[in-house]
């Protein structure tokens, strides 16, 4: 039985991160602050951290020295000698026992007890409560608040395994009240027996103290982050103003039509934020440098071109009377009473034909000079389902093998401009589709009207556009292959002549092509201001008005 192939298991992608958590996608202004604040943040727990480690070593040096001052005292009494020891009988003040009363200098909420070195137990001492000036009596316990047995036990057993001179922070219950204390012990006999004395200081205030400095620091740095964050932010802003007027300027220099016609990059940083001390003057002097460098190299293509237009302008024009004259000897020879011989006369013919032809080419060359120039069309109200007719009308006569079908509105849909251009327009739209589609293809005509646009569109089954030619097929001498089937030869310059009439009217024309369906389309403003939608986002079919 084979083997089971193994199942792939698939990572599971990592979900990608917010936005905000991404430096990288910051803006400058917040990366700056946001390191500023890091940075002072950092500094803030540095400084803290250190005044806080100083103040604990320093107050531990504190209890240190009041710990061995009180220890010195603890051992000996007021009269300087320990006197009778615990637990030998009443003992009073004049006596100087160790417990009569606390030792001078030492807080209230001190510990000094005495515990039997042997088996810990507790032979004296305690919290201390109350100094001698407040005792009525003066005599043992009147001063002391005794510990529980299990805090002393505990407190014994600490002390052995630490080692009876060395200071440790240890907690002990007294009353019922927990407390921390730095305690330090020492063996002492006294009398007959052994005592561990004990003494200790709260830390109550010590840590207190600690608490409030760290809490108060604390604050300061976040009050200080949120003040520096709040400054640093409009300084930031201040600072990079200039900035924002390069971009500005760029931006502005982005929007600029430099594709075609004469063009002047006006646009330049102002002279206050091209300082070259700074990082944002350089720039601004950078971009002011490149746009010159542009600026010149315009300049120097709309000279190129408008010598280039002049040159066909002239050219056309002078060729116009030599193909006239060519035509007309042609026509004349033919009309001659004398024979002509059959190849003479097919010679003649040909001549005559190609006049014709480059007369043509000529007068569509001469178009787009004109338009190109800039030169004003006529502007008078066109209608253009009486424009539409006419065309179909001349296309089928010059095409009688094709369908013309005409698709028009119940109500007239006039434009302002040109109609002799518009004319044309539709009539290249027409040839192009007699042209490129077999005989028997059926070529419609359609004319409606959309919000602030009236939109003409000639659709024919042909066998459509290749894909690689349609992103070109408005340009100029443009020609696509054999996919469009021609009947006839096409100078390439009829889509270009509609492309330059349909945008110096400031409307768009387009085309969408599949095999069997090929749809061009026009779109012209009504009426001011030209607020036109582009032919490629009308891909649909207009439906007939009304």
């Amino acid at each position: 039985m084979p083997a089971a192939a193994p199942t792939r298991r698939t990572r599971p992608s990592r979900p990608s991160r917010p936005a905000w958590r991404d430096p990288a996608g910051w803006p400058l202004r917040t990366r700056i602050v946001a390191t500023m604040i890091a940075l002072l943040a950092v500094l803030g727990l540095v400084v803290g951290g250190t005044a806080e480690l100083y103040l604990h070593k320093s107050l531990y040096h504190q209890l240190d020295e009041k710990l061995a001052e009180t220890q010195k005292f603890g051992v000996r009494g007021g009269g300087g000698s320990w006197g009778k020891p615990p637990g030998d009988g009443p003992s009073t003040k004049s006596e100087g026992s160790p417990l009569d009363s606390p030792p001078p200098n030492v807080d209230r909420g001190s510990l000094l007890i005495f515990l039997d070195a042997t088996d810990g137990s507790f032979k004296g001492g305690g919290k201390i409560v109350a100094d001698e000036a407040e005792s009525a009596t003066g005599f043992f316990g009147n001063y002391y608040d005794r510990p529980g047995d299990e805090a002393l036990s505990s407190l014994y057993a600490t002390m052995i395994a630490a080692g009876e001179d060395h200071a440790i922070d240890v907690d002990v219950t007294v009353r019922d009240t927990t407390n921390e204390y730095y305690t330090v012990a020492e063996r002492k006999r006294i009398g007959n027996n052994e005592y561990l004395v004990i003494t200790a200081l709260s830390l109550e205030d010590t840590n207190h103290t600690l608490r409030t400095v760290a809490l108060f620091t604390g604050c300061v740095v976040v009050g200080s982050l949120l003040i520096a964050g709040w400054g640093g932010a409009l300084i930031v802003r201040r600072t990079l103003k200039p900035l924002d007027r390069v971009a500005a300027t760029a931006t502005r220099v982005s929007e600029l039509r430099l594709d075609r016609g004469e063009v002047r990059l006006a646009q330049r940083v102002p002279e206050a934020d091209t300082d070259p001390r700074t990082e944002v003057g350089q720039v601004g002097a950078a971009l002011n440098r490149m746009l010159d460098h542009v600026g010149n190299a315009l300049e120097a293509r709309h000279a190129s071109e408008m010598q280039v237009r002049q040159f066909v302008a002239d050219a056309s024009h002078e060729l116009r009377t030599p193909l006239a004259a060519i035509r007309g000897y042609a026509e004349l020879s033919r009309r001659s009473r004398q024979v002509v011989p059959d190849e003479i006369s097919h010679v003649l013919n040909r001549v005559e034909s190609e006049a014709k032809r480059m007369t043509a080419l000529v007068e569509d060359l001469l178009l787009l000079a004109r338009l190109d120039a800039g030169r004003p069309l006529a502007q008078d109200p066109v209608d253009l389902t009486m424009l539409a007719v006419d065309a179909t009308s001349d296309a089928h006569a010059a095409g009688p093998s094709h369908y013309w079908q005409l698709d028009l509105p119940d109500e007239p849909v006039t434009v302002i401009g040109d109609g002799a251009r518009l004319h044309q327009v539709v009539a290249n739209l027409l040839a192009n589709a007699r042209t490129h589609t077999p005989e028997g293809s059926t070529v419609t005509v359609k004319v409606g009207a959309v919000p602030n646009a009236a939109v003409i569109q000639v659709i024919d089954n042909g066998p459509g556009i290749q894909p690689d030619v349609v992103p070109r097929i408005f340009e100029r001498f443009a020609r696509g292959d054999s996919s469009r089937s021609r009947a006839a030869g096409s100078t390439g310059l009829g889509l270009s002549i509609v492309h330059a009439v349909v945008t110096s009217h400031r409307g768009k024309v387009g085309v969408q092509s599949r095999p069997g369906q090929t749809v061009f389309t026009v779109m012209l403003p009504l009426g001011p201001p030209p607020v036109v939608p582009t032919a490629e986002q009308r891909p649909q079919m207009l439906h007939p008005v009304g």
